[in-house]
């Protein structure tokens, strides 16, 4: 996810005061160093990799009672083969807001070069409210959990009044049914529970290697914990602006889908493409414009799917998932060739109600509680008006109206203003042409660490950089970072291919 609006004297001293908040409570709550660790580390539920290992952690539900209510945080782990060449721990950070991290060490073990897992021990976690954490659940209806609505996509003639009604709802049922671990859920408390996952590994340092909002949470665990960090890699980078955080990685979207489309477009025009869907690079947006419309007209019954139809809207989010990697091309033209009545709808692929459930209210919790968010719906309804105009692809989704402008809870702090006071141990990795956190994103968190951080550009489309796109200039730049804590001297660009 993840454009800014300058930050006003009094914004910048409420974000201040939020990291030296934030900087003292979790140093008073807990030692430095908790020597040889206390995680009780047994056979994982789900094992896709017999090396990797589970324990649980018990946290504070509110670091500001240390010693009242606790919650459990699931963590994971794959020991180095190579005790005698371990630098320390590799903390993966997940994305989401929402996303699990558990399985992360298993999958990452199939892809890093054993110069990373000779040296690391690849460490996972689902995040407070995650999965095999304590896990919370809004309780939505089963409408509320497809994509079209839980994003705010307009209707066809642009209207908002749809989603005020689905996004009061949806805030309303998170805020009754979530109880007091929703509350709870901040990219601040993260950070504090990732300093507690370090101590209880009995580790002085942590390596972190986060991914989209895992960005987010890395900065700031290494804004919070300066001191406390080795070597940073941050990959495909949201925006830090704590004037809007979770609104601005929102807003991402339109500019994020207006980079990475001709990448889309040529393929879709390609030769020697199966699922070629027009003669030139030129002639696929217009197609795509003009089957939205003629789907928003008269959408086409889906049977089984969430909504039962296949509508402009349900096209444009395909349109935003696909995006995502250039594997997920062929969805979006495979449902174009559907929408154009030239082959027959797919059969839908539904994920676990019960894992949606989990997903959404995890997200919602992180964007509401991290920041405020406008309460009046004229101020959604002309940005939206404009945005269709500027963007059409997005259709003014990206700065529609969300359930935090309907959140009944305030954050209970301010969010925190990512610094470059700190080691210099930061790599960002970033494509130019990512659909969900965007070049110009990323150089706003570049500029927020200064000198603590460098940047390795890729000339490449698509969300996730290392080890992702089989580019070798980015794969080794960060590779090298990891084994030997070397940056580059510059920020770095690296060719296509």
């Amino acid at each position: 996810m993840s454009n800014t609006i300058r930050r006003t004297a009094a914004a910048t001293v409420a974000a201040a005061l939020a990291v030296s908040a934030l900087t003292a409570l979790p140093a008073a709550a807990a030692p430095e160093h908790h020597g040889g660790g206390e995680l009780d580390w047994s056979t994982c539920q789900s094992q896709s990799d017999p090396r990797q290992q589970c324990a649980d952690l018990t946290v504070p539900l509110d670091y500001n009672d240390p010693d009242g209510r606790q919650i459990t945080l699931a963590v994971s782990r794959i020991a180095t083969a190579k005790p005698g060449l371990r630098h320390g721990v590799l903390l993966t950070v997940p994305g989401g807001p929402g996303g699990s991290g558990l399985g992360i060490p298993a999958s990452a073990a199939k892809r890093l070069p054993q110069s990373v897992l000779d040296r690391f021990d690849l460490v996972g976690f689902d995040p407070r409210g995650v999965g095999r954490s304590t896990p919370v659940s809004c309780g939505l209806d089963h409408a509320d959990l497809a994509m079209v609505n839980l994003r705010p996509w307009p209707a066809a003639d642009g209207s908002i009044d749809g989603n005020l009604a689905t996004e009061r709802r949806i805030a309303e049922t998170c805020a009754r049914n979530g109880g007091p671990v929703l509350r709870s859920i901040s990219t601040a408390n993260e950070a504090r529970d990732m300093d507690r996952i370090r101590q209880a590994l009995g580790e002085r340092k942590l390596s972190l290697w986060g991914t989209s909002y895992g960005t987010y949470a890395g900065a700031v665990y290494a804004t919070v914990f300066p001191r406390r960090t080795d070597r940073i890699v941050l990959d495909s980078n949201d925006d830090p602006d704590p004037s809007r955080v979770g609104r601005g990685w929102l807003a991402a979207f339109g500019q994020g889908a207006e980079d990475r489309f001709p990448d889309f477009a040529k393929w879709a025009a390609a030769p020697d493409n199966p699922d070629r869907i027009a003669d030139t690079p030129e002639q696929v947006r217009p197609l795509f414009l003009d089957l939205a419309a003629r789907l928003d007209a008269a959408p086409l019954p889906w049977p089984g799917a969430n909504p039962a139809e296949l509508n402009g809207n349900v096209l444009r989010e395909t349109m935003l998932e696909s995006l995502y990697a250039d594997a997920k091309f062929p969805d979006l033209a495979r449902l174009m060739v559907a929408g154009l009545g030239r082959r027959p709808l797919p059969a839908p692929v539904l994920p676990p109600e019960q894992a949606v459930q989990n997903t959404i209210a995890v997200s919602v919790g992180t964007l509401c509680n991290d920041v405020s968010w406008p309460s009046d719906p004229t101020g959604y309804a002309e940005g939206v008006a404009a945005d269709r105009a500027a963007r059409p692809l997005t259709a003014g989704m990206p700065v529609n109206v969300m359930p935090c402008a309907f959140w009944p809870f305030k954050p209970a702090e301010p969010p925190v203003r990512v610094s470059d006071r700190g080691p210099a141990n930061v790599l960002l990795a970033q494509n130019l042409r990512d659909p969900a956190t965007p070049y110009r994103g990323a150089l706003r968190l570049r500029a927020a660490l200064g000198d603590r951080a460098r940047m390795v550009t890729v000339d490449s489309g698509g969300h996730d950089v290392y080890l992702a796109n089989g580019n070798a200039c980015g794969d080794a730049a960060v590779t090298d970072f990891l084994v030997t804590g070397r940056r580059p001297g510059g920020d770095v660009l690296c060719p296509a291919g």
